[in-house]
Protein backbone atom coordinates (compact mmCIF):
# COMPACT_ATOMS: atom_id res chain seq x y z
CA UNK A 1 0.00 0.00 0.00
CA UNK A 2 1.17 4.09 -0.77
CA UNK A 3 0.32 6.91 -0.90
CA UNK A 4 -0.09 9.01 -4.18
CA UNK A 5 -1.18 12.53 -5.06
CA UNK A 6 -4.51 11.88 -6.57
CA UNK A 7 -4.62 11.82 -10.39
CA UNK A 8 -7.12 12.79 -13.52
CA UNK A 9 -7.87 9.10 -14.09
CA UNK A 10 -8.93 8.50 -10.22
CA UNK A 11 -12.37 9.92 -10.66
CA UNK A 12 -14.18 6.93 -10.78
CA UNK A 13 -12.56 5.86 -8.00
CA UNK A 14 -13.20 8.15 -6.32
CA UNK A 15 -16.88 8.72 -6.86
CA UNK A 16 -17.10 4.92 -5.55
CA UNK A 17 -15.45 6.17 -2.70
CA UNK A 18 -17.72 9.52 -1.79
CA UNK A 19 -20.95 6.98 -2.43
CA UNK A 20 -19.35 5.13 0.55
CA UNK A 21 -18.66 7.81 2.90
CA UNK A 22 -22.03 8.04 4.60
CA UNK A 23 -24.06 11.27 6.04
CA UNK A 24 -22.23 13.71 7.44
CA UNK A 25 -19.25 13.35 5.29
CA UNK A 26 -19.31 16.88 4.19
CA UNK A 27 -15.74 17.58 2.00
CA UNK A 28 -16.44 14.37 -0.33
CA UNK A 29 -20.04 15.17 -1.71
CA UNK A 30 -21.06 12.47 -4.28
CA UNK A 31 -21.11 14.77 -6.86
CA UNK A 32 -19.24 13.96 -10.35
CA UNK A 33 -18.70 17.67 -11.67
CA UNK A 34 -17.51 18.61 -8.30
CA UNK A 35 -15.48 15.94 -7.62
CA UNK A 36 -13.69 15.94 -11.20
CA UNK A 37 -13.41 20.04 -10.28
CA UNK A 38 -11.26 18.49 -7.34
CA UNK A 39 -8.62 16.97 -8.36
CA UNK A 40 -7.92 19.10 -11.27
CA UNK A 41 -7.40 21.78 -8.01
CA UNK A 42 -5.75 18.96 -6.14
CA UNK A 43 -3.14 18.57 -9.55
CA UNK A 44 -2.55 22.16 -10.04
CA UNK A 45 -1.91 22.17 -5.73
CA UNK A 46 0.91 19.65 -6.31
CA UNK A 47 2.53 21.12 -9.31
CA UNK A 48 2.14 24.87 -7.29
CA UNK A 49 0.17 26.38 -10.06
CA UNK A 50 -1.94 27.85 -7.62
CA UNK A 51 -0.72 30.08 -4.35
CA UNK A 52 0.03 28.20 -1.40
CA UNK A 53 -3.13 29.30 0.80
CA UNK A 54 -5.49 28.15 -2.13
CA UNK A 55 -4.15 24.68 -2.35
CA UNK A 56 -6.02 21.91 -1.63
CA UNK A 57 -3.96 18.52 -1.72
CA UNK A 58 -5.74 15.74 -2.02
CA UNK A 59 -4.04 12.14 -1.64
CA UNK A 60 -4.96 8.52 -2.36
CA UNK A 61 -3.85 5.30 -0.60
CA UNK A 62 -3.55 2.76 -3.68
CA UNK A 63 -3.52 -1.02 -3.58
CA UNK A 64 -0.06 -1.42 -5.98
CA UNK A 65 -1.20 -5.27 -6.63
CA UNK A 66 -4.80 -4.28 -8.38
CA UNK A 67 -4.49 -0.49 -8.40
CA UNK A 68 -8.05 0.19 -6.57
CA UNK A 69 -8.07 3.04 -4.23
CA UNK A 70 -7.93 2.12 -0.91
CA UNK A 71 -8.98 5.25 0.88
CA UNK A 72 -8.25 9.11 0.60
CA UNK A 73 -7.06 12.00 2.97
CA UNK A 74 -6.64 15.63 1.96
CA UNK A 75 -4.84 19.25 3.44
CA UNK A 76 -6.55 22.37 2.61
CA UNK A 77 -3.86 24.87 2.32
CA UNK A 78 -5.88 27.58 4.26
CA UNK A 79 -9.65 27.77 5.05
CA UNK A 80 -12.18 30.57 4.69
CA UNK A 81 -9.82 32.93 2.32
CA UNK A 82 -12.58 32.24 -0.52
CA UNK A 83 -15.28 30.80 1.32
CA UNK A 84 -16.37 31.70 4.41
CA UNK A 85 -15.58 29.09 7.33
CA UNK A 86 -17.64 28.77 10.37
CA UNK A 87 -18.34 27.23 13.38
CA UNK A 88 -20.14 27.61 16.73
CA UNK A 89 -17.93 28.66 19.80
CA UNK A 90 -18.95 27.40 22.91
CA UNK A 91 -18.82 29.56 25.85
CA UNK A 92 -20.06 30.76 28.90
CA UNK A 93 -22.41 33.71 30.12
CA UNK A 94 -22.45 34.43 33.56
CA UNK A 95 -26.41 35.89 35.11
CA UNK A 96 -26.28 37.23 38.98
CA UNK A 97 -28.76 38.62 41.16
CA UNK A 98 -27.58 40.50 44.48
CA UNK A 99 -30.62 41.02 45.34
CA UNK A 100 -31.54 37.27 45.50
CA UNK A 101 -28.14 36.24 46.05
CA UNK A 102 -28.13 34.34 43.20
CA UNK A 103 -25.52 33.26 40.49
CA UNK A 104 -25.70 31.06 37.08
CA UNK A 105 -23.26 30.17 34.46
CA UNK A 106 -24.89 29.77 30.94
CA UNK A 107 -23.30 27.75 28.25
CA UNK A 108 -23.71 29.03 24.75
CA UNK A 109 -23.45 28.77 20.96
CA UNK A 110 -21.57 31.66 18.96
CA UNK A 111 -21.54 31.59 15.55
CA UNK A 112 -17.40 32.05 14.75
CA UNK A 113 -15.45 32.39 11.64
CA UNK A 114 -12.14 31.83 14.55
CA UNK A 115 -10.23 29.66 12.05
CA UNK A 116 -10.22 31.55 8.73
CA UNK A 117 -6.52 31.20 7.48
CA UNK A 118 -5.70 28.09 9.36
CA UNK A 119 -4.98 24.70 7.70
CA UNK A 120 -7.16 21.54 7.76
CA UNK A 121 -6.35 18.17 7.84
CA UNK A 122 -9.58 16.63 6.09
CA UNK A 123 -11.45 13.96 4.00
CA UNK A 124 -9.94 10.90 6.37
CA UNK A 125 -12.07 7.78 4.53
CA UNK A 126 -10.37 4.48 4.56
CA UNK A 127 -13.07 1.57 2.11
CA UNK A 128 -14.54 -0.76 4.28
CA UNK A 129 -13.05 -3.80 2.56
CA UNK A 130 -9.60 -2.34 3.92
CA UNK A 131 -10.62 -1.70 7.45
CA UNK A 132 -10.49 -4.09 10.29
CA UNK A 133 -9.22 -5.31 13.32
CA UNK A 134 -6.13 -6.98 11.32
CA UNK A 135 -2.90 -5.42 11.67
CA UNK A 136 -2.36 -4.34 8.03
CA UNK A 137 -5.99 -2.85 8.13
CA UNK A 138 -5.42 -1.01 11.15
CA UNK A 139 -1.97 0.28 9.41
CA UNK A 140 -3.93 1.09 6.35
CA UNK A 141 -5.95 3.92 8.69
CA UNK A 142 -2.00 4.95 10.55
CA UNK A 143 -0.83 5.27 6.83
CA UNK A 144 -3.41 7.69 5.86
CA UNK A 145 -3.26 9.66 9.27
CA UNK A 146 -0.41 10.03 9.38
CA UNK A 147 1.60 10.40 6.51
CA UNK A 148 0.16 14.31 6.27
CA UNK A 149 2.40 15.71 9.24
CA UNK A 150 5.13 14.02 6.90
CA UNK A 151 4.41 16.35 4.21
CA UNK A 152 3.19 19.38 6.28
CA UNK A 153 6.65 19.14 7.63
CA UNK A 154 8.54 18.49 4.15
CA UNK A 155 6.78 21.25 2.97
CA UNK A 156 6.39 23.49 6.50
CA UNK A 157 6.76 26.80 4.46
CA UNK A 158 3.58 26.49 2.32
CA UNK A 159 1.56 25.84 5.73
CA UNK A 160 0.22 28.92 8.23
CA UNK A 161 0.76 28.31 11.99
CA UNK A 162 -1.88 26.66 12.61
CA UNK A 163 -4.06 23.05 11.79
CA UNK A 164 -7.25 21.84 12.88
CA UNK A 165 -9.67 18.65 11.67
CA UNK A 166 -13.62 19.04 11.52
CA UNK A 167 -14.93 15.22 13.03
CA UNK A 168 -18.45 13.98 12.03
CA UNK A 169 -20.55 14.48 14.93
CA UNK A 170 -23.38 12.03 16.34
CA UNK A 171 -26.26 10.41 14.06
CA UNK A 172 -28.96 8.61 15.44
CA UNK A 173 -30.34 4.87 14.59
CA UNK A 174 -32.31 6.47 11.61
CA UNK A 175 -29.17 8.93 9.98
CA UNK A 176 -30.72 11.90 12.00
CA UNK A 177 -28.39 13.92 13.49
CA UNK A 178 -30.60 14.92 16.76
CA UNK A 179 -28.48 18.62 17.27
CA UNK A 180 -29.65 19.24 13.54
CA UNK A 181 -33.19 17.96 14.24
CA UNK A 182 -33.17 20.93 17.64
CA UNK A 183 -31.10 24.04 15.83
CA UNK A 184 -29.84 23.68 12.33
CA UNK A 185 -33.72 22.44 11.32
CA UNK A 186 -35.70 25.63 12.27
CA UNK A 187 -33.10 27.99 10.22
CA UNK A 188 -33.09 26.27 7.01
CA UNK A 189 -35.93 25.56 5.11
CA UNK A 190 -34.29 22.01 3.42
CA UNK A 191 -33.09 18.80 5.64
CA UNK A 192 -29.76 18.39 6.51
CA UNK A 193 -29.01 16.20 3.38
CA UNK A 194 -29.27 19.18 1.28
CA UNK A 195 -27.86 21.50 3.70
CA UNK A 196 -24.63 19.19 3.83
CA UNK A 197 -24.62 19.20 0.26
CA UNK A 198 -24.48 22.32 -0.58
CA UNK A 199 -21.50 23.11 2.10
CA UNK A 200 -19.48 19.96 0.51
CA UNK A 201 -19.76 21.29 -2.99
CA UNK A 202 -18.89 25.09 -1.28
CA UNK A 203 -21.95 26.88 -1.00
CA UNK A 204 -21.40 28.15 2.85
CA UNK A 205 -22.85 31.54 2.31
CA UNK A 206 -26.44 30.41 3.38
CA UNK A 207 -24.74 30.14 6.61
CA UNK A 208 -24.06 33.22 7.95
CA UNK A 209 -26.90 34.88 6.54
CA UNK A 210 -30.11 32.67 7.56
CA UNK A 211 -28.34 31.89 11.27
CA UNK A 212 -28.68 33.66 13.97
CA UNK A 213 -26.31 36.21 14.99
CA UNK A 214 -26.70 36.53 18.66
CA UNK A 215 -25.70 33.48 21.11
CA UNK A 216 -27.64 31.01 21.28
CA UNK A 217 -28.44 29.46 25.17
CA UNK A 218 -28.35 25.68 25.08
CA UNK A 219 -30.77 24.97 27.85
CA UNK A 220 -33.13 25.74 25.18
CA UNK A 221 -31.63 22.46 23.13
CA UNK A 222 -32.98 19.26 24.21
CA UNK A 223 -31.19 16.96 25.85
CA UNK A 224 -30.52 14.83 23.19
CA UNK A 225 -29.04 17.76 20.93
CA UNK A 226 -26.75 19.08 24.14
CA UNK A 227 -25.42 15.55 24.72
CA UNK A 228 -24.29 15.96 20.67
CA UNK A 229 -21.84 18.77 21.67
CA UNK A 230 -18.42 18.05 20.93
CA UNK A 231 -19.31 14.36 20.48
CA UNK A 232 -18.12 11.87 17.53
CA UNK A 233 -19.80 9.49 14.82
CA UNK A 234 -18.87 5.83 16.28
CA UNK A 235 -16.73 5.54 12.80
CA UNK A 236 -14.72 8.45 13.48
CA UNK A 237 -13.63 7.79 16.95
CA UNK A 238 -10.34 5.91 16.06
CA UNK A 239 -9.45 9.05 13.46
CA UNK A 240 -10.20 11.09 16.64
CA UNK A 241 -7.66 8.99 18.81
CA UNK A 242 -5.12 9.14 16.30
CA UNK A 243 -5.26 13.11 15.57
CA UNK A 244 -5.34 13.22 19.64
CA UNK A 245 -2.06 11.24 20.14
CA UNK A 246 -0.53 13.64 17.84
CA UNK A 247 -1.66 16.57 19.96
CA UNK A 248 -4.71 17.91 18.83
CA UNK A 249 -7.15 18.93 21.32
CA UNK A 250 -10.81 20.39 21.20
CA UNK A 251 -10.72 23.77 22.15
CA UNK A 252 -14.72 24.41 22.16
CA UNK A 253 -15.39 24.77 18.64
CA UNK A 254 -18.09 22.29 17.04
CA UNK A 255 -19.68 21.60 13.99
CA UNK A 256 -22.51 23.91 12.77
CA UNK A 257 -25.06 21.11 11.34
CA UNK A 258 -24.18 17.97 13.50
CA UNK A 259 -22.35 19.42 16.71
CA UNK A 260 -19.15 17.21 16.24
CA UNK A 261 -15.95 18.51 17.67
CA UNK A 262 -13.25 20.63 15.69
CA UNK A 263 -9.65 20.12 17.00
CA UNK A 264 -6.80 22.15 16.76
CA UNK A 265 -2.76 22.43 16.93
CA UNK A 266 0.23 24.27 15.95
CA UNK A 267 1.82 22.79 13.43
CA UNK A 268 5.40 23.03 14.81
CA UNK A 269 3.87 21.37 17.94
CA UNK A 270 2.22 17.97 16.29
CA UNK A 271 4.39 15.05 17.45
CA UNK A 272 4.92 13.63 14.05
CA UNK A 273 6.30 16.68 12.50
CA UNK A 274 8.68 17.59 15.31
CA UNK A 275 10.13 13.95 15.00
CA UNK A 276 10.23 13.34 12.00
CA UNK A 277 13.67 13.77 10.10
CA UNK A 278 15.40 13.36 6.55
CA UNK A 279 17.24 10.81 5.30
CA UNK A 280 19.48 9.98 2.28
CA UNK A 281 18.70 6.87 0.40
CA UNK A 282 20.79 3.66 -0.22
CA UNK A 283 19.46 0.71 -2.24
CA UNK A 284 19.86 -3.01 -1.37
CA UNK A 285 20.12 -5.52 -3.77
CA UNK A 286 18.07 -8.55 -2.03
CA UNK A 287 14.70 -8.30 -1.29
CA UNK A 288 14.30 -10.17 2.96
CA UNK A 289 10.09 -10.15 3.64
CA UNK A 290 8.91 -7.56 5.94
CA UNK A 291 8.08 -6.88 9.40
CA UNK A 292 4.66 -8.06 9.70
CA UNK A 293 3.88 -4.95 11.52
CA UNK A 294 6.94 -2.28 9.95
CA UNK A 295 6.67 0.88 12.57
CA UNK A 296 8.74 2.99 10.08
CA UNK A 297 6.77 5.88 8.11
CA UNK A 298 8.73 7.40 4.87
CA UNK A 299 7.41 9.83 2.35
CA UNK A 300 9.38 11.46 -0.75
CA UNK A 301 10.83 15.07 -0.60
CA UNK A 302 9.42 16.26 -4.00
CA UNK A 303 5.91 17.58 -4.27
CA UNK A 304 4.58 16.62 -7.38
CA UNK A 305 5.85 13.28 -7.54
CA UNK A 306 4.33 12.45 -3.21
CA UNK A 307 4.18 8.92 -2.08
CA UNK A 308 4.78 7.55 1.45
CA UNK A 309 4.19 4.14 2.64
CA UNK A 310 5.61 1.88 5.20
CA UNK A 311 9.53 0.58 5.43
CA UNK A 312 10.97 -2.29 7.14
CA UNK A 313 13.53 -0.53 8.54
CA UNK A 314 14.95 2.92 9.95
CA UNK A 315 17.84 4.58 9.02
CA UNK A 316 21.28 3.95 11.07
CA UNK A 317 23.22 6.29 13.30
CA UNK A 318 24.44 8.44 10.30
CA UNK A 319 21.25 8.85 8.67
CA UNK A 320 21.38 6.73 5.66
CA UNK A 321 18.35 4.67 5.22
CA UNK A 322 18.61 1.28 3.21
CA UNK A 323 15.66 0.13 1.17
CA UNK A 324 14.65 -2.87 -0.48
CA UNK A 325 14.17 -2.58 -4.52
CA UNK A 326 10.28 -2.89 -3.58
CA UNK A 327 10.52 -0.15 -1.09
CA UNK A 328 12.68 2.10 -3.59
CA UNK A 329 10.26 1.40 -6.27
CA UNK A 330 7.11 2.53 -4.00
CA UNK A 331 8.16 5.37 -2.91
CA UNK A 332 9.90 6.36 -6.17
CA UNK A 333 13.23 7.44 -5.22
CA UNK A 334 17.04 6.09 -5.95
CA UNK A 335 20.40 5.95 -5.04
CA UNK A 336 21.47 9.28 -3.04
CA UNK A 337 17.52 10.65 -2.64
CA UNK A 338 16.29 12.08 0.02
CA UNK A 339 13.47 10.70 2.11
CA UNK A 340 11.16 11.98 5.34
CA UNK A 341 10.82 9.64 7.97
CA UNK A 342 9.19 8.62 11.14
CA UNK A 343 9.57 6.43 14.06
CA UNK A 344 5.64 5.81 15.18
CA UNK A 345 6.90 3.73 18.07
CA UNK A 346 8.48 6.25 19.06
CA UNK A 347 5.72 9.10 19.39
CA UNK A 348 2.97 5.78 20.41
Amino acid sequence: MRIRPIAEGDLDELQKIARETGVGFTSLPDNREFLSDKITAAVAAFEQRTPSDRRNYFFVLEDEDSGELAGCCAIEGQVGREVPFYHYRVGTLAHSSVQLDLHRTIDTLFLSSDHTGDAEVASLFLRPGFRGKARAHQRNGALLSMMRWLFMAEFRDQFPDKVLAEMRGVFDERGKSPFWECLGSHFFPMDFDEADRLTGLGQKSFIGELMPKFPIYTPFLSDEARACIGQVHRDTRPALAMLKQEGLRWEGFIDIFDGGPTVEAYIDDVRAVRKSRRCRVEIRASDEPPPSRPRWLAASTVMADFRAAWVAHGPDGEGTLTLSEAEAQRLGVTAGDALRVLDTEEIS
